[in-house]
């Protein structure tokens, strides 16, 4: 017999809550699913945001690193070019210091190349006769008067032929400057005459007496600076040829003017114990190489005379 309509719709009703409680538990499996998915999605994304912020403060140390040897190299270079700097200012004035120095060298050789022009010119007649040799070397004019054209023989007191040849060897003398004017009195190996033996016992008086007359000619007649001039006496220690012969003793009979460069004044600083102890330059000791005067043969005028030599 069918089941009647009722009996359907009861069947019906029983099985609705079932229906419900499956379609629940599936949307139930459903969300949790999706939920799960939508958790690892946003666990995905907040590890990358991470793994990105980590990388960010990596960059962030990286360029502030550089940035340090970025400074730390443009401060080297600073160093360095101020170093570069201070050497070109010190280069800078080496050059301009050796340029002064040429340019005063230059000066100094065009004056000195005057003034033996110069003495050339007002000496050529007793250059020419033999009476006067005149030389230049090593920054020094060295002037050679045989005896007989200023002084009588035996004699200290200039002739009237002597005080004119001064006369013309001052005019040029007066106007040098930076240079010491040296004059050297020289005999030769002869003993002074027994008559002369009263005013010169030895030929140290006989050439020191003809430089001192020399001198003072040059100072009180020429007007030659006192402070330029020396006077010297060598005797016959100093020939320049042989006194066998008589033309030897007449070349070592003669009056040696010498005009030697200054030698620089030495400042206060140069005179402390410390610079006192110093080795000297090389220009000094060439300087004084040069400087043909030993101690010990500058003789006085009167007084305390070296003895002629045996």
């Amino acid at each position: 017999m069918a089941d009647s309509f009722w009996e359907k719709q009861e069947r019906r009703q029983s099985r609705l809550p079932w229906l419900i409680t499956v379609l629940v538990v599936l949307l139930a499996g459903v969300g949790i699913y999706f939920g799960q998915a939508a958790f690892r999605t946003a666990q995905a994304r907040a590890e990358t945001a991470e793994a990105e912020a980590l990388k960010a403060h990596e960059r962030a140390k990286t360029a502030e690193h550089a940035q340090k040897l970025v400074e730390e190299k443009l401060a080297a270079l600073d160093s360095e070019k101020s170093q570069l700097n201070n050497q070109l200012s010190q280069l800078s004035t080496e050059r301009d210091q050796l340029t002064q120095a040429v340019q005063e060298k230059d000066a100094e050789l065009a004056r000195l190349k005057a003034t033996y022009q110069d003495l050339e010119e007002k000496m050529k007649a007793e250059i020419a006769d033999g009476e006067i040799r005149l030389s230049q070397a090593e920054g020094r004019i060295q002037v050679d008067l045989v005896d007989k054209i200023l002084f009588d023989s035996g004699e200290a007191s200039l002739t009237e032929r002597g005080a004119g040849v001064l006369s013309r060897l001052g005019a040029v003398l007066v106007g040098v400057e930076g240079r010491t004017i040296q004059v050297s009195g020289h005999t030769d190996d002869s003993p002074p005459s027994q008559r002369l033996a009263a005013t010169f016992p030895t030929n140290w008086e006989l050439s020191v007496a003809r430089a001192v007359n020399v001198v003072r000619f040059l100072q009180e007649k020429a007007n030659v600076p006192a402070q330029k001039l020396v006077a010297a006496g060598y005797g016959e220690t100093h020939p320049v040829a042989s006194n066998a012969t008589p033309k030897g003793r007449a070349r070592n009979r003669r009056i040696e003017i010498l005009l030697i460069p200054d030698l620089p004044a030495a400042r206060p600083a140069e005179l402390t114990d410390t610079t006192a102890k110093a080795a000297p330059t090389a220009e000094v000791k060439k300087a004084v190489a040069d400087a043909p005067v030993a101690k010990e043969d500058v003789q006085p005028a009167k007084g305390t005379a070296k003895p002629a030599p045996k």
